[in-house]
């Protein structure tokens, strides 16, 4: 592989730096969870709305900067990571009529995969600027909040063998996305080699690791299907 035109760049878990950005990340959820409470259903349809637009605001300005500074890459910035395509279906699920199977998806690895990259945070082609932190954090935020207020206020829900299903689906994306980062020399979903974080649900060297995350993958969508199965239909 290519070294990266920008250097990534881990913030050490703990550390102070940690601490600020994940508290900025927890006040940045949990506001609008709360507010939501006081809205009457238009006005809840209007916030998700707006945490949509602002998504896709962050996630176009950013690969616009990138384009415009020369480090759009194909190895790095294709929507091919966990993460980004959960950001690419949170931008446009609170527009369309069919929701359920987008919705399912997102649900799991919006929440468990933004989780994850606020625990062990790895910002790429990263410039020392706050903007970097902001739109990292907010992004990865986004992802957790708009399933989860999908959930709560605008009636989503999730079905008895929806976190199985994404285990299934989960492996096929494995299975498609390592042939392309065989082509183009890239590490999209970091099943070519492990990220520069250190993530304590990869384990082991290639490809054990990816065996092993799938398996965290199973047990903790099923965590998350039993922590909101009061409201889970069949």
């Amino acid at each position: 592989m290519q070294e990266y035109p920008i250097p990534y760049y881990v913030i050490e878990f703990l550390s102070e730096e940690w601490i600020t950005w994940t508290a900025f990340s927890i006040i940045f959820i949990a506001t609008p969870l709360f507010f939501a409470k006081y809205l009457n259903a238009s006005q809840k349809k209007y916030l998700l709305y707006i945490m949509s637009v602002l998504l896709i605001i962050e996630y176009s300005g950013e690969n616009i900067k990138n384009i415009l500074n020369g480090f759009w890459n194909i190895q790095y910035n294709l929507p091919l990571h966990l993460c980004s395509m959960s950001t690419v279906i949170c931008c446009f699920l609170p527009f369309i009529k069919k929701q359920k199977k987008w919705f399912e998806f997102v649900y799991y690895t919006g929440i468990l995969g933004g989780f994850m990259a606020i625990l062990t945070p790895q910002i790429n082609q990263f410039d020392g600027h706050i903007s970097e932190y902001v739109n990292y954090y907010s992004s990865h935020s986004l992802i957790i909040l708009i399933p989860l207020y999908m959930y709560m206020y605008q009636g989503a829900q999730l079905t008895r063998l929806s976190w199985l299903r994404l285990f299934f689906n989960m492996t096929i994306l494995v299975i498609l996305v390592m042939p392309i980062n065989f082509i183009i020399g890239s590490n999209y979903m970091y099943v070519a080699e492990l990220p520069g974080v250190d993530n304590p649900l990869l384990i082991g060297g290639w490809p054990y690791y990816i065996l092993f995350g799938l398996v965290f993958v199973l047990l903790l969508a099923y965590l998350l299907y039993i922590i909101t199965k009061r409201r889970i239909i069949l």
